[in-house]
């Protein structure tokens, strides 16, 4: 018998690689994907700019940084935007203004895919061989109601299914669909019952690594891992002999590592 839906998800066309560079945009929930990546030693970007709700500010995040990742993230969050009513340009963030100053407007499922459309492109010209993976934030928005945050939901999923059928490079993940069919228990929320949980987050990670990780990462995990612990251990009398000791193996451990893959970060070693 089985106990839950589970979201069958096909292997991606392609595979991420070890300390891939990586570009994550959108809601909040690219942050807590995208952390992991970090932890994990991939060169990965994380909302340069701040998180990013719409496709639209995604679009902006895109055009102001000038990296050229390898793989980007796009989570959609919602289809509100902020529109400044003197300039009429779609604000990103309204720096604690007056709400007097900006009206708020819905993006059409047109609006949504050409704003996608255009972030694809540009990632495109920067790096011909991108990829681009979509997903939509499970996060629901209280402040809409429910029926009006699944409709908003419902208009970035319409978008991110023309975008998929309309470029090569472009996948979809559905952490959206993992939400809320897997994991539809509220155990696997956060206190606020909006957010997902820690729980949560891990499992869509996992999902997310049987997706697009290939044997190449799984093995740079494997030798990761036990070095990611070692450094994250806070002991009770650092100043030992034995953990100086310790800390001196991890550290050529570490060395080790980065001469077989020297595209590692170094920010992560204390």
């Amino acid at each position: 018998m089985e106990f839950s839906t589970k979201v069958e998800i096909p292997k991606a066309s392609f595979e991420i690689g070890p300390c891939e560079e990586m570009l994550f945009v959108g809601s909040c929930f690219a942050r807590n994907i995208g952390s992991r990546f970090q932890e994990n030693m991939f060169r990965a970007t994380v909302n340069p700019y701040g998180v990013m709700y719409n496709p639209a500010s995604v679009l902006h995040t895109v055009e102001r940084w000038e990296g050229h990742p390898h793989v980007a993230v796009l989570t959609l969050g919602t289809n509100h935007v902020y529109i400044e009513r003197g300039t009429e340009a779609i604000v990103d963030n309204c720096r604690k203004r007056p709400q007097s100053l900006f009206r708020e407007e819905l993006l059409s499922v047109d609006a949504c895919a050409s704003y996608l459309g255009q972030t694809v492109d540009l990632l495109t010209r920067r790096n011909p061989e991108v990829q681009v993976i979509v997903t939509v934030s499970p996060v629901r928005y209280r402040k809409y109601g429910y029926p009006g945050s699944q409709l908003s939901k419902a208009t970035l999923l319409l978008a991110a299914a023309r975008i998929t059928g309309m470029y090569a490079n472009v996948s979809y993940f559905p952490a959206y669909e993992i939400m809320n069919d897997e994991l539809r228990d509220y155990r696997f929320y956060a206190a606020d019952m909006i957010h997902p949980s820690e729980q949560a987050v891990a499992y869509i990670w996992e999902r997310f690594a049987e997706c697009y990780f290939g044997e190449a990462v799984r093995a740079f995990l494997r030798q990761w891992e036990p070095i990611r612990e070692a450094l994250a251990h806070r002991p009770f009398h650092p100043e030992s002999a034995e953990y100086q000791a310790f800390m001196a193996r991890t550290q050529e451990k570490f060395a080790e590592l980065k001469a077989k893959y020297p595209e590692m970060p170094m920010n992560t070693v204390k």
